[in-house]
């Protein structure tokens, strides 16, 4: 958790992972799996946890009534609609936890109204006012509960009928008043200067918590909840991952990551996060709820610490802040990703190898390099287990009196397979073609009419280093010559290429042996 001053006031994270999240389509979760992710919201630390809508199924009661008997540390929070039997049931599932708290909402925007409820504005504000009163009487004997009220659609809500709900709701009981973006409407300006004219608008607004339910169907969530804070909020609403209703949540992780790494600017404020669980719980609620982080997610992507250019790795590689803003360690990712690309220098490729004990000269950083680019524009990226077979296949002990320069196969089911090889030799590089019983067989009776050699193959094995469909294949075979055992190795992602160099690898091995000799 991060230090701060006593001039600091403190965001409250209220998290609906388990409630709001859990209607993304296809993201329903069993009891087990509600509690094992509200106990890791424990560990993250987080103010409130909303643990579900008691009053939906049985189900749903039984998650929120465990959550709220197991799980030490948060806020316990149940959703209820301003109705009495929801009340009664989001208070009988959260009431043996020792903070709890009820959260009741209507719709207050006229579309909402007269479309969902069917009521007048005086109607929807008695229900407002009567639920929260109800709420409140049923908290009146636990030592630490508290009830949350929210103007559902608030965005698009009369203002001044909005002020009049959150007094009267304020004046009935409730110690926060949500004020939910329920469909993502406005605009930062504007929702900043709605939660301004609450603060000046409404005159017990001092006797509660004013709380952002930001929705993102604009991708303007986490930018709404940060404009609120500045404009008198203290408590965000927010999700793992940013899930939720059609296009999310405000992100957790994003809207506290912009607090703590901007301290400069957001110096008025903290939270109680422990940001070393971040990525943790990231990963649990995707695996859990079966919904992939997007790669180039903020904070909790693949992505987010992965650098592809050449110019950002050679920053990161001489320091991290040229091009991060965040040390990934502080929010539980091991380090920076260097992805191994075509746009790629020679100090990120350097640098990679050091990594893989390597220690290269730069003629034999040149060479390496080489092979390296050739091989990164047929890959989309290049893996550890490609650049350990690269420097196997390049970075010999023995001359190269021969080297593979090119290959060209001619195949089919009604032709004989031709290969035609081009070799570097002293003299230059030369080229031979041969037919045989298949492309390799082919390959391997080209080479041997230009080196003047002969080998018997003995054995033959292939194997593939990466995975996927541009993976690099590596050849090992061994050939005999005079009772000599000889082992060539290879490697590409083109499997014949990887034969020819495996034999004219034996060749040279066999060349060093009789000079030797």
């Amino acid at each position: 958790m991060e230090d701060f001053e006593s001039n600091q006031e403190k965001v409250y994270i209220f998290d609906t992972t388990l409630r709001d999240a859990e209607q993304t389509p296809g993201a329903a979760l069993g009891i087990e799996e509600k509690l094992e992710i509200a106990k890791h919201l424990a560990r993250l630390n987080v103010d409130v946890i909303e643990a579900g809508f008691p009053i939906s199924s049985p189900g749903d009661f039984d998650a929120v009534q465990r959550i709220a008997h197991e799980v030490k540390g948060p806020e316990i929070c149940a959703l209820s609609r301003v109705v009495e039997k929801d009340i009664t049931a989001a208070w009988k599932a959260i009431q043996n936890a020792p903070r709890a708290r009820i959260h009741t909402f209507v719709g207050t925007s006229n579309i909402h109204m007269e479309r969902i409820t069917r009521t007048t504005p005086e109607r929807t504000l008695e229900m407002a006012v009567d639920a929260v009163a109800y709420a409140k009487s049923l908290c009146k004997d636990h030592p630490d509960a508290t009830v949350e009220f929210s103007p559902m659609d608030a965005g698009r809500t009369d203002l001044s009928y909005l002020y009049k709900v959150v007094e009267a709701t304020i004046a009935a009981g409730a110690t926060v008043v949500n004020i939910p973006e329920t469909v993502g409407w406005t605009v930062p300006s504007e929702f900043g200067n709605l939660i301004a004219g609450i603060k000046e608008n409404v005159s017990n607004i001092d006797d509660a918590v004013i709380s952002v339910h930001c929705h993102n169907d604009l991708g303007l969530a986490v930018a709404n909840s940060l404009i609120a804070i500045e404009n008198g909020a203290r408590q965000v609403e927010c999700t793992i991952n940013g899930l939720g209703e059609r296009a999310g949540n405000t992100s957790l992780e994003e809207v506290v990551m912009a607090i703590r790494t901007r301290r400069d600017y957001y110096k008025g404020y903290y939270t109680e996060i422990n940001a070393k669980e971040i990525v943790p719980i990231s990963r649990r609620v995707s695996r859990t709820m079966g919904i992939i982080v997007q790669p180039n997610k903020a904070i909790v992507g693949e992505n987010a610490f992965a650098h592809s250019s050449g110019i950002h790795q050679d920053g990161i590689i001489k320091s991290r802040v040229t091009f991060e803003i965040i040390d990934p360690k502080e929010i539980g990712w091991k380090e920076s990703k260097l992805i191994l690309s075509p746009r790629s220098g020679r100090n990120a490729l350097r640098h990679k190898l050091n990594e893989l004990g390597y220690e290269l000269e730069q003629e034999q950083l040149e060479k390496v390099y080489e092979r390296f680019l050739r091989l990164a524009d047929k890959k989309k990226e290049i893996h550890d287990a490609d650049l350990e077979a690269i420097m196997s296949d390049e970075i010999r002990v023995i001359p190269s009196v021969f080297e593979l320069d090119y290959i060209q196969v001619v195949s089919g089911t009604k032709i004989s397979p031709t290969t035609t090889v081009g070799i570097r030799t002293e003299e230059g590089i030369v080229e031979n073609a041969s037919t045989g019983d298949g492309p390799v067989d082919a390959a391997f009776k080209a080479i041997n009419q230009i080196v003047k050699i002969k080998l018997s193959l003995i054995d033959y094995q292939i194997r593939s280093v990466t995975e996927g469909e541009d993976a690099i294949g590596e050849v090992t075979l061994k050939v005999q010559d005079n009772g000599h055992i000889i082992t060539g190795h290879g490697a590409s992602t083109d499997i014949i290429e990887a034969s020819a160099k495996a034999y004219i690898h034996a060749v040279n091995k066999l060349i060093q042996l009789r000079s030797e000799g």
